[in-house]
C-alpha cells in the first residue's frame, strides 16, 4: 500500500465507526414467528444464535413477552467460538462461569495477549458502545503486552530517557508534525527512499518528536530495507512503540467519555494492524496466531477493512482460534459494505 493510502486510511478510522453501526435493519413486528435453534445432547442444551449481519431487520420485543426472563440455568452453555450474551451472566450457574473462564484463557493463551481483558462479544462490533469497548480492549492489550513491558521495546538513542518519553506521544495530530510526514512520503514517491526514511527516523525518534504515525512508517522502512538495512527485530520495537503512544493518547480519550476515541485512533489501529502481521508471519518475532487474530480482530472492530479481511481468513482457516465461518461472513461483508462505501465517496 502507498505510504499516502496510508494517511488516507489512518483519516478514515479518525473520523468513521464500524459500518455496522451504521446499517440498523427495519425493526420486526413481534407477530413475525421467531424460531430458536437448539442443540442437546444427554448432558447439555445450547441454543445457536444465528449470526447478524449490518442491514438485518431486528425484532421488536412485545411490552410483555412470557420468554423474555427464561434461561436454561446450568444447562445453558456456550462453545469456544460463540459471543457472549449481553446481560446473560446472571442465569449461569457454576459450572457456566468455569466454562466460561476457561473459554476466555483459552482465547488469550498468548504471551503477547494480557489475561486480563475486558470480556467483549467476538465477531463484528454492532454499535457505537461495541466499538467503545474494543477500543478500551485495544489500549489495554497494548499496554499490557509483554513487549511494552519489555526493555526491547525501548530503540537505543543516544542522550535522553527514551522510556521516560515513551508515555507522551507528541506531534500526533500537529500540522507541523503531518507537513513533515508529508514530505518524507514525498521523499519516498520520488525514489529517494535513503532521505525519506531518515526523515521518519527522526520523526519516530521517542528522544525527540516521538510521533506516532512516523513510528508505524518507520517501523515499515525498517521490515521491507526502504533506503535502510532491514532489522525485523527493531520493526516490531517500533512498530510497538506507536501502538503503546497511541494507546496511552486513546485511553484518556475514553477515559474522558469519547466513545470513537480520540486523535490517535487511526494511528492506534495501523499499528496493531501491522503488528498482526508481524506476529502471523513471524517478522521479527516469533509467530503467534493467536496474538496475530486478537490484533486482527482488534483493527477490525475499529474501522481497518484490511483487518476485516484477515480475521475472516483466520476464522475461516482456524488460525489462532476455532473455525466459524459465520464469523467469517460477517466480516466480509462488513469489508465489503465499507470498501463499496468508501468507493462511493471517492467517485
Amino acid at each position: 500500500m502507498p505510504l499516502r493510502d496510508l494517511l488516507k486510511k489512518r483519516d478514515k478510522i479518525k473520523t468513521e465507526g464500524t459500518a455496522s453501526s451504521d446499517h440498523s435493519g427495519p425493526p420486526l413486528s413481534p407477530d413475525v414467528p421467531e424460531f430458536t435453534f437448539m442443540r442437546t445432547t444427554t448432558n447439555t442444551q445450547e441454543r445457536i444464535e444465528p449470526p447478524n449481519y449490518p442491514g438485518d431487520p431486528t425484532r421488536q420485543q412485545p411490552l410483555l413477552s412470557p420468554d423474555s426472563h427464561k434461561s436454561f440455568g446450568r444447562f445453558r452453555r456456550s462453545s469456544n467460538a460463540s459471543q457472549t450474551q449481553s446481560g446473560g451472566d446472571e442465569h449461569r450457574g457454576k459450572g457456566d462461569n468455569m466454562l466460561s473462564g476457561f473459554r476466555r484463557s483459552r482465547s488469550s493463551s498468548s504471551v503477547n495477549v494480557p489475561g486480563n481483558l475486558p470480556a467483549v462479544n467476538e465477531g463484528v462490533a454492532r454499535n457505537e458502545d461495541d466499538e467503545a469497548k474494543w477500543e478500551k480492549r485495544a489500549t489495554i492489550m497494548v499496554q499490557g503486552s509483554v513487549l511494552s513491558q519489555s526493555g526491547s521495546t525501548t530503540p537505543v538513542h543516544e542522550g535522553g530517557n527514551a522510556t521516560s518519553q515513551r508515555a507522551r506521544s507528541r506531534s500526533i495530530s500537529e500540522p507541523s508534525g503531518d507537513t513533515n510526514i508529508q514530505e518524507a512520503i514525498r521523499l519516498h514517491e520520488s525514489g529517494n527512499l535513503e532521505a525519506s526514511t531518515k526523515l521518519f527516523a527522526k520523526l519516530a525518534d521517542p528522544n525527540g518528536e516521538n510521533n506516532a504515525l512516523s513510528q508505524v512508517l518507520y517501523g515499515l522502512a525498517l521490515r521491507h530495507g526502504w533506503g535502510c538495512e532491514k532489522n525485523l527485530e527493531q520493526a516490531v520495537t517500533y512498530l510497538n512503540l506507536a501502538a503503546s503512544n497511541s494507546a496511552n493518547i486513546e485511553a484518556l480519550a475514553l477515559s474522558a467519555g469519547m466513545k470513537k476515541g480520540g486523535a490517535a485512533k487511526g494511528e492506534l489501529v495501523l499499528a496493531m494492524y501491522e503488528l498482526a502481521n508481524c506476529f502471523r508471519n513471524g517478522w521479527g518475532i516469533k509467530k503467534d496466531p493467536v496474538a496475530a487474530k486478537q490484533y486482527y480482530e482488534t483493527a477490525a472492530n475499529l474501522g481497518d477493512t484490511d483487518a476485516m479481511n484477515e480475521v475472516a481468513w483466520c476464522y475461516l482457516e482456524g488460525f489462532g482460534c476455532k473455525k466459524d465461518k459465520f464469523k467469517a461472513a460477517q466480516f466480509l461483508r462488513l469489508s465489503e459494505e465499507k470498501g463499496n462505501k468508501q468507493l462511493g465517496n471517492t467517485w
